[in-house]
């Protein structure tokens, strides 16, 4: 119990101790310097002021860091391009007034370098929102020197990054040239008033990325605006007789929160967070290259979901077609047709070819240097079409009417959000676009009609072929094989002879396989077939070349159907379709009594053939009737 009270009463006594001196904690005096590795605390123990060195590096810095935050964060580096060598160094008051870095060997390396001091008199203090500022310790608390106007690459609640049109002062934030090397890198952020003012990032004093202006809510350009996060931040650029700055605050002052400008130029949010024990990184600026100022040239336009990322205009092409085709788009593109107002400029060469019009395109990142128009929404076009080297407009309900002449640059399809801009063309671009389109869906349609109709038209007229051939080809075969031979005498009525089709005998002789040849004549050539139920037959096939016609053909059908003699082969069928004649007689394995008098050839060494004209004629001739 003794032990508690005891415990109670000594912090009581140190946060009276705290409170008492909290003054002396926070500030640095001409009798009260720090060295190294001393520091001095805020009164709200949320910044503190000291020596520090980065993590692969040895050099000593003095800077403000966050003093609550278990992760070492720098916001501010007074001798950022003078570091330390030693831990000799002392930040102290100078005899002129001064907040000066010295080391070891007293030299100077870094200055506030103001000037109307009261020596002895000034004081510099670390506020609470980890502003450090030097002043000549009066009431009035009048400051000659803030950490503020002088930032390095984090942008803090309330500064303000701005400039003064009348001085030309700039406050803007200089990058890092690496993460362990604090002095100055290749970019700086800074707030441009233009004709609407913007905020910009340049690149080795080149712009490098802009926001797009400032409506009076966000700047058009982020789509990261469009949300509650930037609530606390304030634009002021009514008065251009006053200094232009941004500033930001929040209602919590103990929000962990800044902006910080990296070493590859990106604006990053860090916000802490407390169960991961880390910062959170977001990107108010840009992500991807279509955020690189003027990447695609004048009149490009840079979409960051297709492939390339950059195209011409509708109404342009590329002014070097060689570069572009290497992914170099930075000489722009060309108009394809003259504006009419410029033709009518030019000794009215265009006249009577319509008027110049205005291509809409949805959700834009707008191109630079705007100028404002007081004019309202509704005039906005006619306020374009009346000047000839207005070459686009867009409205924007916080700033109203802007105009561009001369050339486009740094156009952006956003995802969503944005505004609309229009796109003065020649009337012909346009036409050219819609007749196109009307050609294309008119060539279309017509195509899938006349496809249509002659897809019908075949098949009725492949139907009423193969209907007619197979009428003729029933007609012919009636008329060969009934109606012109008739009856025999010995009783056999050749209607009844079997007619066999086409497809029947070229399946039963393989296609009339060479290999199937038994032999061939001034008829024509025969084969061995064999039949779908494995009867094997002889096919006598008129040849088209053969001097035979349909009248030697019938004859010999005759002929072979009114002889009966067992050494003498059937008839067991024909065929006739189109040109093709054929007769199917029965297959003899051995010799037929042609062969045994007249000596013909055997084929094959055992099967009969018809080797010419003249032995079908000796046939004949020995069995008459």
């Amino acid at each position: 119990m003794g032990k508690t009270i005891s415990c109670s009463v000594l912090l009581s006594l140190i946060s009276s101790f705290y409170l008492l001196f909290a003054t002396a904690l926070d500030t640095i005096t001409p009798s009260k310097s720090i060295k190294d590795p001393e520091f001095i605390i805020s009164q709200n123990g949320i910044f503190r002021l000291g020596f520090f060195s980065l993590a692969n590096s040895s050099n000593r810095y003095v800077g403000i860091l966050y003093h609550q935050i278990p992760v070492q964060t720098v916001v501010w580096v007074a001798n950022r391009n003078k570091p330390l060598k030693d831990s000799s160094g002392i930040l102290n008051i100078s005899d002129d007034g001064n907040l000066i870095v010295l080391n070891g060997k007293t030299e100077i390396l870094w200055s506030s370098n103001v000037t109307n001091t009261a020596p002895n008199a000034t004081t510099a203090q670390l506020s609470n929102l980890g502003n450090l500022v030097l002043s000549n310790g009066d009431d009035a608390g009048s400051s000659l020197w803030e950490s503020f106007q002088h930032p390095c690459n984090v942008f803090l609640q309330t500064m303000k990054i701005g400039v003064d049109i009348k001085t030309g002062r700039k406050v803007e934030l200089k990058s890092w040239k690496s993460m362990d090397d604090p002095s100055d890198g290749n970019f700086s952020l800074g707030f441009e008033p233009f004709n609407i003012p913007e905020l910009v990032i340049r690149k080795d004093n080149q712009l490098y990325f802009r926001t797009g202006p400032w409506n009076g809510n966000i700047f058009i350009g982020i789509i990261y605006m469009y949300t509650v996060n930037f609530d606390g931040f304030d634009v002021v650029a009514d008065n251009p007789q006053q200094p232009y700055y941004i500033t930001y605050e929040y209602s919590n002052d103990f929000r962990l929160i800044y902006y910080e400008l990296d070493t590859q130029g990106k604006f990053i949010e860090r916000r802490w967070d407390a169960e991961k024990g880390n910062w959170i990184n977001r990107y108010p600026s840009h992500e991807t290259d279509c955020d690189v100022y003027g990447i695609c040239g004048a009149f490009g336009i840079c979409d960051s979901s297709k492939r390339p990322i950059c195209s011409c205009l509708k109404g342009f092409k590329p002014r070097n077609a060689e570069e572009w085709s290497r992914g170099n788009w930075s000489s722009g593109c060309f108009r394809n047709t003259p504006l009419q107002c410029q033709r009518d400029n030019n000794n009215g060469s265009g006249a009577g070819q319509g008027d110049d019009e205005f291509l809409e395109m949805q959700m834009m990142k707008v191109p630079t240097f705007p100028y404002r128009s007081s004019i309202v929404n509704g005039d906005c076009k006619n306020e374009c079409m009346k000047n000839c080297s207005c070459v686009a407009y867009a409205y924007d309900d916080g700033i109203g009417c802007m105009l561009w002449s001369g050339d486009l640059i740094d156009v952006k399809k956003l995802s969503s959000l944005g505004v609309d801009l229009y796109i003065r063309l020649s009337s012909s671009e346009l036409d050219k676009g819609k007749s196109r389109k009307v050609i294309v869906i008119t060539t279309v349609i017509a195509g899938i009609v006349v496809i249509t109709i002659s897809a019908v038209l075949f098949l009725w007229c492949r139907m009423a072929k193969h209907k007619g051939r197979n009428k003729k080809q029933k007609q012919v075969k009636h008329q060969i094989c009934s109606e012109n031979i008739g009856e025999n005498s010995i009783g056999v009525k050749l209607q009844q002879l079997p007619i066999f089709n086409f497809e029947e005998l070229a399946t039963a002789t393989n296609n009339f396989n060479h290999a199937e040849k038994l032999g061939q004549g001034g008829f024509g050539q025969v084969y061995r077939a064999t039949l779908d139920g494995g009867k094997e037959i002889a096919v006598k096939r008129l040849s088209k070349s053969s001097v035979q016609g349909l009248e030697e053909f019938m004859n010999e059908m005759v002929v072979i159907s009114k002889l009966q003699h067992r050494n003498l082969v059937r008839l067991l069928g024909c065929c006739v379709e189109g040109e093709e004649k054929m007769l199917a007689y029965e297959y003899m394995p051995n010799k037929s009594l042609d062969a045994f008098l007249f000596g013909m050839e055997i084929v094959e060494g055992r099967r009969y053939s018809w080797h010419s004209r003249q032995s079908d004629f000796r046939v004949r001739n020995i069995f008459k009737e």
